[in-house]
């Protein structure tokens, strides 16, 4: 994760640069108003949209097949969290396994509230949506 903190104050550096702001001032309400999310929120973002786009059709198949519904898995179809939209979560004990896309995903997708996951939302919606959560 150090690369996403070295980024973080790259960003941080160029948005004040761009803003105007001071050198020793909190960059998070700059960030606020501007609607921006921090680094780490955007990436949880961006795999959740790109999840999204995967149980909607709207993605690669490579990376749809890493984005199976507990619902679609014969053995567990009959599970409560089977109606709540979760996804299978591929077990791994190395941190690199941790980070792919088929483990980062379901589990990002997982920790959406469930009305987030179960809405039969446009794509812009459930971007707005998923915004608003993570600003939360």
């Amino acid at each position: 994760m150090r690369s996403v903190d070295t980024d973080g104050v790259a960003w941080s550096v160029g948005l004040s640069v761009v803003t105007g702001t001071k050198k020793f001032d909190h960059i998070t309400p700059v960030l606020r108003d501007l609607h921006w999310l921090p680094v780490r929120q955007k990436i949880k973002y961006k795999l959740a949209m790109t999840v999204y786009k995967c149980l909607r059709g709207l993605a690669p198949t490579y990376l749809a097949d890493d984005c199976l519904a507990i619902s679609a898995i014969a053995g567990k179809r009959y599970l409560r969290s089977a109606r709540t939209g979760t996804l299978s979560v591929p077990r791994t004990t190395t941190t690199l396994g941790m980070r792919s896309f088929a483990v980062a995903g379901p589990v990002i997708w997982n920790s959406l509230p469930a009305a987030l996951r179960t809405a039969t939302l446009s794509p812009l919606t459930f971007a707005r949506h998923l915004k608003v959560h993570l600003f939360g």
